[in-house]
């Protein structure tokens, strides 16, 4: 019986040690993790199912700038597929200008706050003259709608059938805010303000088969979750302006002068920078076709969304993008002289150097580019991206601006193809986008700005105890973590999991073959996760449990060095902490010989300590535990021990 009692009182002493690390194997390791099984909409491995559905927006837009007041007035007319197999009857859209009125919820919110997404002025939102249902043969008809905040709901006379479509013609207008939340706006310059016009026509929210309608309504800090198609779109400006636009410009001939459609040409085969127009021809008339408004006429298929810029003050510049298909797309830049004054001309005369590079890096590593041309546009926005435009600050110049070039073109991946819902899920855009910004950087002329992301070094700030944790939206994370919580942390995890747990073979594939799963789809958080363990073979829950779903933070320590029975030495360490990782540990005996041991993950699935044996040739004197500080070891201090 005593001994009985002293057996429990060994069992209970260890279960409190268990305690006071934090660390609890059965829940790090538990069985159960993914919320549903597979079906026929989405696959347990990962892959869209058999029957995996999404609705369809084609647009077709005639738009109209006034300069004067700063306005933009049109028409779009959107064809609505519903491909669900659910009756509809009520489409949501999304009224994202209405974020900038002074009664809006973000003005209420953001605004209040203060930060890079609050409003600097306001403005009377969309103004709707129209909303019309168009049907064939017939005169259209005036909808029931409902205006709410960023929301606009459309009652239809008669329900959308699975497979119908339908047709509806909007009339609108909005001012265009001078600082548009960061995403978008106009800047005075010299020769005259530059637009930068997105979030510019009422969009259709996403119905999916997990929520339904997704209506989370715009408050700044929180993107953006669209539907796939084809837009054509049209804008009518003053002839001395330059017009910039997502996809393809169809009728070149008419906004461009003779010289520049020549120099347009030269530059498609040209892998260096070719000027498109000049930083001497901006103000002059001969720089632009004689006449009093020119239509600029754009089309991009298979897009999420569409943006443009136009200004008097650009200079332009153009050079090839070589694609691995052999197929070629252009790389254009155009920015006003401010942003082309630096004495070594490292500043925005490179623009095109870094977007042909960034592009050409990423078609590469992950998934061709899609468009025919990537525009870099200089203006107000500090760094915002849209499918095949992005526009950066007109101040950035030299390693800023390649960070926030490579770092807009790289969400060309990350959502623009592969569609993820970044009001709910940033990390899923902004930290898979990070991770690959790592990797561009390195490339780029000889890692020219190379810093590599090194897990081991900002550890305490990205697992502070006050830090957000990956799986909160956008609008819930406190303005000072987002740059952590939705950037730094999820690139740092991504970059563990390559270089610590799978090996960049295994993670390259998985990660490839995410994106080309999901390109032009809707995948959510469990799809990643299925895709990345089916194709690397490995039950990764344990590391999504940790980075996650929760904040764990990982610490592990050096408990003992003792020697063992026989020869050799017994190394105990010990985890502090709820994360578990494989470890990476370096051993050193008095003769100076090293030994690097491997332990995987699995050393943790029994308790918080592991004990192993290690045959030296003479007494061991030094271990390290991650010597390379590859793992985010939240206290380097007891990773090691000396003799």
């Amino acid at each position: 019986m005593k001994q009985f009692l002293f057996s429990l009182t060994l069992l209970a002493l260890s279960f409190v040690a268990i305690a006071q690390t934090g660390y609890d194997h059965r829940e790090a390791f538990h069985p159960f993790f993914y919320p549903y099984p597979g079906n026929e909409v989405r696959s347990a491995s990962g892959e869209p199912g058999p029957r995996y559905w999404q609705n369809r927006a084609d647009y077709r837009i005639a738009c109209t700038l006034n300069p004067d007041e700063h306005a933009v007035s049109g028409t779009v007319q959107l064809t609505y597929t519903n491909n669900s197999p659910d009756v509809l009857r009520f489409i949501w859209l999304q009224l994202d200008q209405n974020i900038y009125r002074s009664d809006s919820r973000a003005s209420a919110t953001t605004t209040t706050q203060g930060g890079r997404w609050a409003n600097a002025n306001y403005t009377d939102g969309y103004r709707l003259s129209a909303v019309e249902l168009l049907v064939p043969g017939k005169n259209p008809v005036t909808v029931e709608t409902t205006v709410t905040d960023t929301r606009l709901q459309v009652w239809l006379p008669e329900p959308l059938r699975p497979g119908g479509k339908l047709e509806l013609k909007i009339g609108y207008s909005f001012t265009i805010p001078e600082y548009g939340t960061d995403r978008m706006g106009r800047l005075k310059q010299k020769d005259g303000w530059v637009y930068e016009v997105a979030q510019w026509y009422p969009r259709v929210c996403v119905y999916d088969d997990l929520v339904g309608w997704n209506t989370h309504p715009y408050l700044g800090a929180g993107e953006f979750y669209l539907e796939y198609g084809d837009v054509e779109y049209s804008i009518t400006t003053p002839g001395n302006m330059l017009v910039v636009g997502s996809g393809e410009l169809l009728n070149p001939e008419q906004c461009y002068t003779a010289e520049q459609q020549k120099r347009w040409q030269t530059a498609k085969s040209s892998d260096q920078t070719v000027m498109i127009r000049t930083a001497a021809e901006v103000g002059q008339t001969g720089s632009r076709p004689m006449a009093s408004q020119l239509t600029w006429k754009f089309r991009c298929a298979n897009t999420r969304d569409v943006a443009w810029a136009a200004s008097t003050a650009f200079i332009m510049d153009a050079a090839r993008i070589n694609l691995p298909s052999g197929k070629k797309a252009l790389a254009v830049s155009v920015y006003p002289r401010e942003s082309a004054s630096a004495r070594d001309e490292n500043d925005w005369r490179r623009s095109t150097e870094y977007t042909k590079a960034s592009i050409e890096f990423y078609s590469n590593y992950l998934f061709e580019y899609p468009y025919p041309v990537a525009t870099n546009v200089a203006g107000i926005v500090g760094g915002m991206e849209y499918p095949g435009i992005v526009f950066c600050s007109a101040k950035a110049g030299g390693s800023g601006l390649w960070g926030v070039t490579d770092h807009e073109f790289g969400h060309t991946w990350f959502p623009m193809i592969v569609g993820s819902n970044e009001r709910r899920y940033a990390w899923m855009d902004e930290g898979f986008n990070t991770y690959i910004n790592s990797l561009s950087t390195e490339s780029f002329n000889k890692g020219e700005y190379s810093e590599p992301m090194a897990p081991g070094v900002m550890t305490g700030f990205v697992f502070n105890d006050r830090m957000d944790g990956l799986l909160n939206t956008p609008d819930v994370i406190q303005q000072n973590n987002l740059g952590v919580a939705a950037y730094y942390k999820p690139g740092m995890m991504l970059t563990v999991l390559r270089n610590s747990v799978l090996g960049a073979d295994r993670f390259d594939r998985a990660f490839r073959e995410y994106v080309r799963r999901w390109a032009f789809k809707h995948p959510t958080p469990w799809d990643f996760f299925h895709t990345m363990e089916n194709v690397a073979g490995e039950d990764l829950s344990w590391f999504w449990r940790g980075w996650v779903l929760n904040s764990w933070k990982f610490d592990v320590a050096v408990k003992s060095v003792a020697p063992a029975r026989g020869s050799g030495s017994r190394i105990t360490l010990q985890l502090l902490e709820k994360m578990p990782m494989p470890l990476t540990v370096k051993v050193v005996d008095a003769n100076g010989k090293e030994q690097v041991l491997q332990l995987p993950v699995e050393i943790w699935q029994r308790g918080d300590t592991w004990t192993f044996p290690v045959n030296a040739s003479a007494e061991i004197v030094r271990v390290v535990v991650d010597p390379d500080q590859q793992l985010p070891d939240v206290n380097r201090g007891n990773n090691s021990w000396r003799k």
